[in-house]
């Protein structure tokens, strides 16, 4: 295989989620030329995978937006880089109508996908199918996909490398909000894409204080639409970061002991860098995002519970065993 072509839109934990498989492609092949086809607010997190040659970002807005000025020359651009790339294998890790036929369209002699309805198999010459893969966690699905095609997938490697002006980009973050590296920071990612997976803010913002009161630095941090909802932990004293760019987000993470928050991008991020993480989950048995190979790093409710029903001092305990294995020992 020489050119390679692998897909995923959305969303950035689905994408963090590839990265076992697209190391394992290049383990497969490793003088192949790898394409990543992303949607364009993902793009940027790719310069993390170092083992993708070259992005592709697809903007779908302007696919969906009916204006012919700005649908024509985007689906013509993509046209012409599906035809061009002269792909030997396609993988599409998404399932959607959409790019089962980007797929098709490319011509490759291999084309492989998660197949999630009948009427989308045509597209593929080996469609995976739910049933193929069961209940695995995405990660381990998108490995299945390549598993059961042929290819070697152990061992299994996740590791997402910070671009070093992100990390630089955070160290001025810090330093603006005089915060020290050195000592032991909390990143709370208080809010998910789903809001019936946020464990409630005034429960994190018990935590942080908890954990305030014991030295530690605390950093709030969310996306442009959480500034307001964030607003109370700004008043609380905390260091708040809303709306700042994800890479910059990721090199805060790198920066801090231990990440805390629900089934969100930035933990599944913060993960692939090998930090400690506390994810709060309300149906574990069902929920196929959970901590990579890190299952226990969860906190759950009790059976049938719900996840607001999560006492503080449970999350607390677990917060602090995660400082006391990540070398961040605070006495609390």
């Amino acid at each position: 295989m020489k050119n390679i072509l692998l897909i995923r839109f959305k969303a950035i934990g689905d994408v963090i989620l590839t990265l076992p498989a697209v190391q394992a492609v290049r383990d497969n092949f490793p003088a192949a030329k790898i394409t990543f086809l992303t949607s364009k607010e993902n793009a940027g997190l790719l310069r993390g995978f170092r083992e993708v040659n070259e992005v592709m970002a697809l903007d779908r807005a302007a696919l969906r937006s009916g204006n012919p000025l700005r649908v024509v020359p985007e689906f013509a651009g993509l046209l012409y880089r599906l035809r061009t790339g002269k792909f030997d294998l396609v993988v599409d890790f998404q399932g959607y109508g959409e790019t089962a036929w980007i797929t098709r369209i490319t011509g490759a002699r291999q084309r492989w996908g998660i197949v999630y309805g009948k009427g989308r198999a045509w597209a593929y010459t080996r469609g995976v199918t739910r049933t193929e893969t069961g209940d695995a966690q995405i990660a381990d699905a998108n490995l299945a996909i390549l598993r059961l095609n042929g290819l070697v997938t152990a061992p299994v490697r996740n590791h997402f490398c910070l671009p070093a002006d992100a990390l630089a980009a955070a160290r001025n973050f810090f330093a603006e909000q005089k915060l020290d590296p050195a000592r032991p920071t909390l990143y709370i990612q208080a809010f998910t894409s789903s809001p019936h997976k946020d464990w409630p803010l005034a429960k994190y913002l018990a935590v942080a204080a908890h954990f305030r009161a014991a030295g530690v630095q605390v950093i709030f941090c969310g996306g442009p639409r959480d500034v307001e909802a964030l607003r109370p932990a700004g008043q609380a004293g905390h260091v708040v970061a809303t709306g700042i760019p994800l890479l910059t987000a990721a090199g805060i993470v790198q920066l801090s002991t231990v990440i805390i928050g629900g089934v969100t991008g930035l933990v599944h991020l913060a993960v692939a860098m090998q930090k400690r993480v506390v994810m709060l989950v309300e149906e574990p048995a069902i929920e196929r995002g959970l901590p990579y190979q890190h299952p226990d790093w969860i906190v759950a409710p009790d059976q049938n519970g719900a996840l607001s029903a999560v006492a503080s001092e449970k999350v607390i305990a677990a917060c602090r065993q995660a400082f006391n294995e990540s070398g961040g020992s605070v006495s609390c």
